[in-house]
C-alpha cells in the first residue's frame, strides 16, 4: 500500500515534498504499533532488515523501478558482525559501565567493524595486520590518526582478556602530522556578527516562522557565551534563569554541569525569544527541549542546529558556497575567549589571574583546555604590548641608564 502510495505521489509533487510527507506517515505508523493497532512498522522492518541509516533511504529504494535492486543496494553490514565483532561491543560495553561515554571510541570501532565484513579474507589474520589494510584504505592523515587511536583501544580490551598481553606502545606521529595542517581558529570580527545576526533575524523559513529567532539567539549564546552546538541543543526550558541573569549547562563534555551569568544583551536576546516561544504555543515544560520546532514538536538536535547556522555563514559571504573550507561555527567559541581576554585587558586586569574563571566557565578541566583557544590576533597582541610596556618600561629605562 505504502509502494502505492509513493508511485501515485510521485508524478505530482517533487521528491523533497514526497518523502518528507512519506516520513510524517512513517511516524503515524509508529504511533499504531505503539498503540497495539498494526503489527509493525514496514519501513522499520526494512530498515532493521537491511541496517539502513534513515527512512528516507528505505523511501527512495521504494520509489525505483526496480525496488528489490534498490533495496539491495543500500543494505548495510550489521553492527559488529565481524570476527571483531564481539570484542568490541564487549569493550563499549564495559568502558560505559565505568562511567564513560565512549561514543567516539564507538565510531571507531563500527567503521573498523564494517571494513573487516568487507574483507572477510581478514578474518584470520592477526590484529595487526588487519589494522595495516584498514590504515592503508585511506591515505589521509585523519585516518592516520584514528587508526592509531584504535589500535591503542583494540589493545586495551584484548589486555582486558589476556593480562599477559603487551599493552600497545603509543606512536605520537599521527596525531603530530594531524596538528601541523591544523587550520587556524578564524575570529569573527564585531561587524561579521552583526551581519550575521541580521541574516538569522530574516532567514526565509516561511513554514516555521519560529526558526529566525529561534537561529538568532542561537548565535547570541554562541558568541556571548561560547556555547558548544551539543550544549545549545541540550538546553531545557528549565535551565534559563531570567531573574538571576543565568543559563545552566548540564552534563556535556567531561561530564561537567555549570551555571553561567549572561551579558544583559544575551539575557535581552533570550527574554524575547522566550515570548515568541511562548506565543508559537512550544511546550511549556520545564524539561522541554529550550529550542524547539514545531516539525515533529521536538527540540533541534546539534547536527540540525549546525546545518542552519552554517548556512547563515554561506549567506554573510564568510564562507565558501560548498565544501567545509573556511570559518566554522566552534570558531563563535574562539572569538569568545579572544573577546573576553580583550576586555580584560581594556579594564587593565591581568587575564593570567582570570584563567581559571574561564576556563570553569567554558566547561574546560582545566586551563590547559582554554589555552588551546587564545588566538592571537593583532588587537590582542598590541593590548598585550601596551600592558608591558605599563608594567616593565621603568625597568627598560633603568637598563638603558646602567648601559650608558
Amino acid at each position: 500500500m505504502l509502494e502505492a502510495w509513493l508511485r501515485e505521489h510521485a508524478a505530482h509533487w517533487p521528491e523533497s515534498t514526497l518523502l518528507h510527507r512519506a516520513r510524517i506517515v512513517t511516524r503515524f505508523l509508529d504511533f499504531l504499533v505503539q498503540e497495539g493497532l498494526i503489527a509493525s512498522n514496514p519501513v522499520a522492518d526494512l530498515r532493521a532488515e537491511y541496517h539502513a541509516r534513515s527512512d528516507k533511504a528505505i523511501l527512495r529504494a521504494l520509489l525505483a523501478s526496480n525496488p528489490d535492486q534498490a533495496l539491495e543496494s543500500i543494505r548495510q553490514f550489521p553492527p559488529f558482525g565481524s570476527v571483531l565483532g564481539n570484542l568490541m561491543r564487549n569493550h563499549i560495553a564495559r568502558m560505559r559501565a565505568r562511567g564513560y561515554r565512549y561514543q567516539t571510541q564507538e565510531r571507531w570501532f563500527w567503521r573498523f567493524d564494517r571494513f573487516l565484513q568487507a574483507h572477510p579474507d581478514l578474518a584470520r589474520e592477526p590484529v595487526s595486520v588487519m589494522l595495516q589494510h584498514w590504515a592503508a584504505a585511506r591515505p589521509s592523515a585523519n585516518h592516520a590518526a584514528e587508526c592509531e587511536r584504535l589500535a591503542r583501544a583494540l589493545s586495551k580490551a584484548q589486555h582486558h582478556l589476556d593480562p599477559n598481553s603487551k599493552p600497545r606502545r603509543p606512536d605520537p606521529r599521527p596525531a603530530q602530522q594531524v596538528a601541523r595542517q591544523w587550520r587556524r581558529p578564524y575570529i569573527y570580527s564585531p561587524e561579521e556578527v552583526r551581519r550575521l545576526l541580521d541574516i538569522a533575524r530574516s532567514y526565509p523559513s516561511p513554514r516555521a516562522l519560529l526558526r529566525p529567532i529561534s537561529l538568532y539567539t542561537m548565535l547570541v549564546l554562541g558568541y556571548c557565551a561560547g556555547l558548544r552546538l551539543g550544549e545549545l541543543a541540550r538546553l531545557n526550558l528549565a535551565d534559563v534563569d531570567l531573574h538571576a541573569g543565568t543559563i545552566t549547562i548540564r552534563e556535556t563534555k567531561f561530564f561537567k554541569s555549570r551555571i553561567l551569568p549572561l551579558a544583559g544583551s544575551a539575557l535581552s536576546a533570550l527574554r524575547e525569544y522566550l515570548e515568541a516561544r511562548h506565543k508559537a504555543k512550544a511546550p511549556q515544560s520545564p524539561d522541554s527541549g529550550l529550542f524547539w520546532h514545531d516539525q515533529g514538536n521536538a527540540r533541534y538536535t546539534s547536527h540540525a542546529i549546525a546545518g542552519c547556522l552554517v548556512d547563515i555563514l554561506r549567506r554573510a559571504g564568510i564562507k565558501p558556497p560548498k565544501g567545509k573550507n573556511g570559518p566554522r561555527i566552534h570558531d563563535l567559541r574562539h572569538s569568545f575567549v579572544v573577546n573576553r581576554i580583550l576586555e580584560w585587558y581594556r579594564a587593565g586586569i591581568n587575564p593570567q589571574d582570570k584563567l581559571p574563571f574561564l576556563a570553569t566557565y567554558l566547561g574546560h578541566r582545566d586551563i590547559h583546555s582554554t589555552l588551546v583557544y587564545i588566538t592571537v590576533t593583532q588587537e590582542l597582541l598590541q593590548q598585550a604590548n601596551d600592558r608591558f610596556r605599563t608594567f616593565a618600561a621603568h625597568c627598560l629605562h633603568a637598563s638603558e641608564g646602567v648601559q650608558g
